[in-house]
């Protein structure tokens, strides 16, 4: 896969006529005979040639008239696995755009975080997505209402102000001309809703993603690192509370084979959007994992452990910030330790939160209230101590930035800056928190462990060597290394 995919055509007309969901998100069909757009695993007959062009995002199908296709319903497709390869101003721009930046803080709002010009931002988005960031955000709304729409019985002014539109005009007039029905027609063509949720404000939703996806390692990992009272694992879904721009939520995510079921309740529906966004990235769902394994298959001693499991995904996180927080934690400490750390905080800082369905209390605490903890309370040495006040002093200052638009260079460098920052505790955070595909963790014990145990070089100078042959999925291997080892990470709950 490559940036600008849509400009191989004859590429892109093979997937068509294959159906081939593994390029779904990473262009749209447009049907010049039809008026409408698909994704390219779309179940009709495929158009003829001649009658198909080839655009980059739902945004530039939408801006060059067409609309959505009621079949394949393109814009539910999983999210281009673009955004999370990269770090340069597009992939940048198009997180925050995802993360809801545009609807709260406008073009000028993104301008801001990104310390670019609008007029920049613009011409970049334009260039590369066929669309600005008003027509892209504008997108998500629209994608945002059908969901509200179709799996929720909030009255329609209630979806269009939760979905970002400024008025109920705005979502009428987007609703009819993205998906050809108006918001009534699209909740009929739905259907009932008999299994909705009761409790008010919440919401059962599907999220789509690319097969193969392999649940052990990534439901494992955050269940057996969960930190109490902000996560936990009940009735086979890994549960916890979401600190989000209007309000906080509790979020319920439960593998499937061909979807993650997602239970949402928020205090605030308009924070829908984000909070999807974030459960997204927090389990990894727009990779491609088809490419991933095919670079990591050419290595013969890693080919065996990515036939057995194919398709792991990296545990990420819903809070850059709060990850940090947690790796200093857990810094020469067992998991057990690190979650009994982080709980007393919580207990001690979190902002309480009620959860009548499980046993989640409290918010992880801000970085504004864990800088303001006494470091004489804290209970671990005095050297972790600097770097637990340094990380949340500048985290709380703004002077130490962590988020979904963060530049990687210079934030592992910022990182590296810090008292008690190694190379370990820099790259864990790139690879859970920055979303850095190719970060590695050469001289993690569990990689040298099973790097020794496959006949891989296990000094981290000679494994670092070795692993240049994985780029741009280091932080891959990373997962089917660890997998090798017994440890409750690489296994679903029982």
């Amino acid at each position: 896969m490559q940036n600008g995919m849509h400009t191989d055509r004859d590429r892109c007309v093979r997937a068509v006529r294959s159906k081939d969901a593994r390029f779904d998100g990473w262009f749209f069909t447009a049907v010049t005979t039809t008026g409408i757009y698909c994704r390219p695993s779309c179940p009709v007959v495929p158009p003829k040639p001649e009658n198909m062009t080839f655009l980059p995002s739902a945004a530039a199908c939408q801006q060059a008239g067409f609309r959505a296709c009621k079949r394949c319903r393109p814009d539910t497709s999983p999210g281009s696995p673009e955004w999370n390869l990269r770090a340069d101003l597009v992939a940048r721009a198009m997180r925050l755009i995802a993360d809801g930046v545009v609807d709260r803080d406008g073009v000028t709002g993104l301008a801001v975080r990104l310390g670019y010009s609008t007029r920049q931002i613009e011409r970049q988005l334009l260039a590369e997505l066929g669309a600005g960031p008003l027509a892209l955000a504008r997108a998500q709304r629209a994608q945002t209402a059908r969901l509200l729409i179709e799996t929720t019985r909030l009255p329609m002014a209630d979806v269009a102000f939760a979905a970002g539109f400024a008025s109920v005009r705005a979502f009428n007039d987007t609703v009819r001309e993205v998906f050809a029905l108006s918001p009534t027609e699209l909740r009929a063509r739905g259907g009932a809703h008999p299994t909705m949720p009761a409790t008010p404000g919440t919401l059962a939703l599907r999220l789509p993603f690319r097969a193969p996806l392999n649940p052990d390692n990534l439901f494992g990992h955050l269940a057996a690192t969960g930190v109490p009272g902000v996560e936990e694992w009940r009735d086979g879904a890994f549960r916890r509370t979401l600190r989000l721009p209007h309000g906080h939520g509790v979020v319920a995510l439960t593998p499937h084979p061909d979807h993650i079921g997602c239970r949402l309740t928020l205090t605030d529906p308009r924070d829908l959007t984000v909070a999807i966004s974030r459960c997204r990235r927090m389990l990894d769902l727009d990779a491609d994992p088809v490419a991933v394994d095919d670079q990591l298959r050419t290595d013969p001693l890693l080919a065996p452990l990515v036939d057995k499991a194919p398709g792991r995904r990296v545990p990420r996180t819903v809070d850059e910030a709060e990850f940090a927080v947690r790796a200093v934690l857990g810094q020469q400490v067992s998991t057990a330790a690190a979650r009994t750390h982080a709980a007393r905080l919580v207990t001690a800082y979190g902002d309480p939160v009620d959860d009548p369905e499980g046993g989640l209390t409290h918010l992880f605490p801000t970085p504004e209230a864990l800088a303001a903890v006494d470091p004489e309370t804290l209970p671990m040495p005095r050297t972790r101590r600097v770097t637990f006040t340094t990380l949340t002093t500048q985290l709380a200052s703004g002077t130490l930035h962590l988020d979904v638009d963060s530049d990687w260079a210079e934030t592992r460098a910022r990182l590296l800056a810090l008292p008690g920052f190694g190379p370990w505790t820099v790259d864990v955070i790139a690879m859970r928190a920055l979303g850095d595909p190719d970060a590695f963790l050469p001289t993690d014990l569990g990689v040298r462990r099973a790097a020794g145990e496959l006949g891989l070089p296990a000094t981290p100078a000679a494994l670092t060597a070795r692993a240049a042959a994985w780029r741009p999925w280091r932080a891959y291997a990373v997962q089917y290394l660890w997998a090798t080892d017994s440890h409750p990470i690489n296994f679903l709950p029982a």
